[in-house]
C-alpha cells in the first residue's frame, strides 16, 4: 500500500516505501535497472571507489546495497534526494551530483525503486532504517522473530567515535 500523505496516516512517512509489497519491489528493479544501475550499479554495488575520500568523493555514486549509507536516511529523506537530487536539510547553494529525477519519474515510481533497494538489504539494516521513519513504518515482520545483528561496518563508526572519546 502506497500512502502519500500525512493526513491519510499521520504515523507514516509522505512517501512510505514497502519492502514487504512484492509489486512495488518488482515495480522498483524494472525502474531502477534502465535509470540507476549505471551509476548505483546493477547489484546495488555503487560506483567503483565509492567510499574513497578524495577531491571527486561526492561525484561517486554511493552503494544502495547494506555497505552503502543509504540505509541511514528516512524515506522521506530518500525520496526528496530522488526526485529532487539534495536531501531535504541541506542548504540550497550544497552542489550534489544526484541527478534530480522529477521530470523523468512519477513519485509512484520513485517510491518503488527505494522499495526495491530496500528488499535487498539484511534484516538489521532494515530494522536500524525503519527506526528513522516516523512511527518506524517499514519495520521487518521478522525484526522480532529472527535473530540478527548489525554488520561489522555498521558499528565501526560508533567503535572509532568512541575510541575518540567523544
Amino acid at each position: 500500500m502506497l500512502i502519500t500523505s500525512h493526513a491519510a496516516a499521520s504515523a507514516w512517512p509522505v512517501h512510505f516505501a514497502n519492502a514487504e509489497d512484492s509489486k512495488l519491489v518488482r515495480d522498483g528493479q524494472a525502474i531502477y535497472v534502465p535509470v540507476c544501475s549505471s551509476c548505483h550499479g546493477k547489484r546495488l554495488e555503487g560506483q567503483a571507489l565509492w567510499q574513497v575520500n578524495d577531491q571527486f568523493a561526492h561525484r561517486r555514486a554511493p552503494a544502495q546495497d547494506a555497505t552503502g549509507h543509504t540505509w541511514q536516511h528516512s524515506d522521506d529523506d530518500l525520496f526528496f534526494m530522488t526526485k529532487f537530487g539534495r536531501f531535504p536539510s541541506a542548504p540550497p547553494h550544497v552542489v550534489s551530483y544526484m541527478p534530480s529525477f522529477a521530470a523523468h519519474l512519477t513519485d509512484h515510481d520513485i517510491v518503488a525503486v527505494i522499495a526495491f533497494i530496500k528488499a535487498n538489504w539484511p534484516t538489521g539494516i532494515r530494522a536500524s532504517q525503519a527506526m528513522l521513519n516516523p512511527g518506524q513504518a517499514g519495520m521487518p515482520k521478522n525484526a522480532t522473530k529472527d535473530s540478527w545483528t548489525l554488520p561489522p561496518n555498521c558499528t565501526g563508526t560508533f567503535v572509532r567515535w568512541n575510541a575518540a572519546g567523544k
